[in-house]
């Protein structure tokens, strides 16, 4: 089965949301989901054209990322203007497909304890992490970056005042600021 949209799965998107959540959130959904959402969510996308897109994506003419795109600046208009969405659509297009990093970054400033402070623990006071295991983890899985340079060192440590883009995955970044 599929799972509902909802909160506590922490798949939902919430209307209030700024357009960039809103598009990025519906691009996260599954290719198989897209459907029921276009089914529900869609004005623009009538039953004739939704059977038809289906038949494409089935004969490999149409690429699903493409209509979740659609899909992504329809639902991020209706709710946050065609402006604001505009905006998300090409951010998300520098950000997924350039590797561009976003300019309005989360600044995240850490005073340096005694000793140094490892990547780990940097990534769980960053926020990027809920725990130095999945941070210990994500380096080993070589999704952390500093500055566009991929961290292989799970020992890495910081004794002197830095300031940095600290990235976690394709999507989730902070500017660190080391004091």
């Amino acid at each position: 089965g599929v799972n509902k949209m909802s909160k506590s799965l922490g798949n939902y998107i919430g209307i209030n949301e700024p357009a960039s959540e809103i598009f990025g959130k519906t691009m996260s959904i599954s290719d198989d989901l897209m459907w029921r959402y276009i089914e529900l969510l869609s004005f623009n996308i009538g039953t004739a054209e939704l059977k038809n897109l289906r038949a494409d994506a089935a004969a490999g003419q149409l690429n699903p990322r493409d209509l979740k795109i659609r899909l992504a600046h329809e639902i991020a208009e209706r709710f946050a203007g065609k402006e604001a969405a505009d905006g998300a659509v090409e951010a998300w297009h520098k950000r997924v497909q350039e590797g561009v990093v976003p300019a309005d970054i989360e600044i995240v400033e850490i005073t340096i304890p005694e000793g140094g402070i490892r990547i780990t623990q940097l990534l769980k006071q960053s926020g990027l992490t809920a725990s130095t295991g999945e941070a210990m983890r994500k380096i080993g899985e070589n999704g952390v970056r500093i500055d566009g340079e991929v961290v292989s060192d799970k020992d890495l440590c910081f004794t002197q005042p830095a300031e940095f883009v600290l990235q976690l995955g394709k999507r989730h970044f902070r500017r660190v600021k080391l004091s």
